[in-house]
């Protein structure tokens, strides 16, 4: 799948601060990549190599 403004996306590199860390992208230049992290009363923007990322795949809700 191509990673799109707007994905949900998960964090892949066991390296990274962010490993497993999942949020949404906002924009992609130059094959980077900035995703957007919100959590309770904090907001970060910040960019990864495309290659550090996969699309998170929605779950079915509960019936």
């Amino acid at each position: 799948m191509m990673i799109l403004p707007g994905s949900p996306v998960r964090i892949t590199n066991a390296d990274d601060t962010y490993f497993g860390f999942e949020g949404q992208v906002q924009r992609i230049t130059d094959g980077k990549v900035a995703v957007l992290f919100e959590g309770g009363n904090w907001d970060k923007l910040v960019t990864f190599k495309a290659s550090d990322l996969e699309i998170v795949k929605p779950m079915r809700g509960k019936k």
